[in-house]
């Protein structure tokens, strides 16, 4: 079941996250800076590292200068083609993921796809958020669409949606269904985990090849109208539910 989660009030940032954004220090660096006693707020000194700023409204100053936010993070999905590598760079010379993004500002994968999967991978340079994203505890579904080599026994279907035991641990219980029109082939699941290779690991396990793999969502965010390779900037919308997802619905959705 999943765990309650304690979310921000809508439209503001935490005290050192908002810092970072204003290019001031780390975030580390920046709860030393509150510790310290050398932030105001509104020209009150705050020194509780939970302080929360509403952009746009309230007024920073780190010993006595104004901090003023200079950028905004950027959030990214990539409609990810076949035979691309989630790495930012390869050494034997193979296309990477990386390639074929275009961001004037240096950004990063959420997780990873396996070269051969294809699908939404979402790319950030906040590494908080993504943290939190991947983080096992807050369960962000993860929706795919399987071809087979056979059809799926209902008896396999069951278990996938228990659970079963990988090499590495028990899975959590999936959503497995089998897509209509397929011959039983094409099947949609649904994880909440993000473990290597997981959903070709769970067919495998009962001795099925994965012929395609495909992840058609990650949270609310879809590839619908993105063509393979190309990449877009996520909507507000879809920002807001993966911070709600992930615990947090500060500014920047």
């Amino acid at each position: 079941m999943k765990r309650p989660v304690k979310t921000e009030p809508e439209g503001t940032v935490r005290i050192n996250r908002y810092l970072s954004m204003c290019g001031i220090a780390s975030r580390r660096k920046a709860e030393e800076l509150v510790l310290k006693g050398k932030v105001e707020i509104n020209h009150r000194v705050v020194t509780d590292l939970a302080t929360k700023v509403r952009p746009g409204i309230d007024k920073v100053y780190v010993e006595g200068k104004q901090a003023v936010r200079v950028r905004d993070y950027v959030y990214l999905v990539m409609n990810k083609p076949k035979d691309t590598i989630t790495t930012l760079s390869d050494e034997r010379g193979r296309t990477t993921v990386m390639t074929l993004l275009k961001s004037k500002q240096r950004v990063y994968p959420i997780g990873r796809l396996d070269r051969n999967t294809t699908g939404v991978l979402l790319f950030t340079d906040d590494g908080d958020f993504a943290n939190r994203l991947m983080h096992p505890r807050f369960e962000v579904p993860k929706s795919y669409q399987v071809t087979l080599d056979k059809s799926l026994a209902l008896e396999h279907r069951d278990h996938l949606r228990t659970g079963i035991r990988l090499e590495d641990g028990p899975t959590a219980p999936a959503e497995v269904y089998v897509l209509p029109h397929g011959r039983g082939k094409e099947i949609g699941i649904v994880i909440h985990e993000g473990r290597n290779r997981e959903v070709r690991r769970m067919f495998e396990h009962f001795g099925y090849t994965v012929v395609k793999l495909d992840r058609v969502a990650y949270g609310p965010v879809t590839k619908e109208g993105l063509a393979r390779g190309a990449t877009r900037s996520l909507t507000r919308s879809e920002l807001r539910a993966l911070r709600a997802l992930a615990g947090v619905t500060d500014a920047g959705g």
